[in-house]
């Protein structure tokens, strides 16, 4: 693992992958780096507009690339259902829950979800679902889950998923990184518990240059926090590339066991992908239990051929 870097990355031919968030940041680059490995990607976006430049951008950076954009509002149970009725392939290799949203000011999705435990978590859990026989299907098939050293932050409050008693953005963000690696802790479980080979692992980028720190600032109109925040991106923050480094790992290296959370190699914050430490209540059998009960309550997805 030490110094890996994308020229590390298997050969991906043959593979289909679908990217979250994937028309910027770690998501483009992640999706850009397994399509020049061979990849047929899918980049699955909020925006067309924004999924189309970054598809075009892709294939001029990558013109053997083999990439499309598929409409996906993590915000939105009818998109997701949408996106996986009508996702035209029979098998899936790689699910990249990549995109997400940091520190928004109380606000709430389409179905009535707090946004950063909805988008975050709740939208992914059900695409995964969703997705999941075609996974189930594909030998060698991978997931892997974006967290965050944030977690951190706070533990879940599985009495309070939707921060409806109170609402801090910072321990809401937090808590939205907790619940996707407990995500990934519990289906770890169930998978082993049936003999899948399915493998889900989490990953963090440390401290990446990416749009994310700057968007509830522009959001709210507030410019002073949106140029702190790109002074720091300038000159503390490592690039979107090295950022992804972690991220492609986990989706690609042979070595990588379920439930491994992986991040820079540099106090979690830079450097080369590496095992990353993670709070012990992330690794909690009850809590992931009562968190997978809650989320398949509130999204009405269940995962078929996976009930423990």
């Amino acid at each position: 693992m030490p110094g890996w870097n994308t020229q590390d990355i298997p050969d991906q031919s043959g593979r289909i992958a679908v990217v979250t968030g994937a028309n910027s940041g770690l998501g483009y680059v992640t999706a850009r780096e397994l399509a020049r490995k061979g990849a047929r990607v899918v980049l699955a976006c909020r925006s067309e507009a924004r999924g189309n430049e970054a598809v075009g951008r892709l294939l001029a950076e990558v013109p053997d690339a083999i990439a499309e954009f598929w409409p996906l509002d993590l915000g939105d149970l009818g998109s997701v259902r949408e996106f996986a009725d009508e996702l035209p392939y029979e098998r899936l290799d790689l699910l990249v829950n990549n995109a997400g949203v940091m520190a928004l000011p109380y606000g709430t999705t389409a179905d009535g979800f707090e946004t950063q435990f909805g988008v975050n978590h709740l939208g992914h859990f059900a695409l995964t679902g969703l997705l999941f026989p075609r996974l189930f299907g594909t030998p060698g098939a991978r997931i892997v889950n974006l967290s965050s050293g944030a977690h951190l932050l706070g533990n879940i409050d599985i009495d309070d998923l939707n921060s409806e008693r109170r609402y801090r953005r910072w321990t809401a963000y937090g808590r939205s990184k907790t619940a996707n690696l407990l995500f990934t802790h519990e289906l770890a479980r169930r998978l082993a518990a049936i003999g899948s080979g399915v493998v889900v692992a989490a990953a963090h980028p440390g401290y990446a240059d990416t749009n994310l720190q700057t968007a509830a600032a522009k959001l709210e109109g507030r410019k002073g926090t949106e140029r702190f925040m790109e002074i720091g991106n300038r000159y503390f923050a490592q690039s979107a590339e090295a950022g992804a480094l972690p991220t492609l790992y986990a989706a690609t290296a042979p070595d990588v066991r379920p439930d491994a959370f992986v991040g820079p190699s540099i106090l979690g914050w830079r450097g080369s992908p590496a095992k990353s430490w993670r709070a012990s209540w992330t690794l909690n059998d009850r809590a992931g239990e009562r968190l997978w009960s809650a989320s398949e309550q509130l999204t009405g997805v269940t995962y078929e051929g996976l009930k423990t």
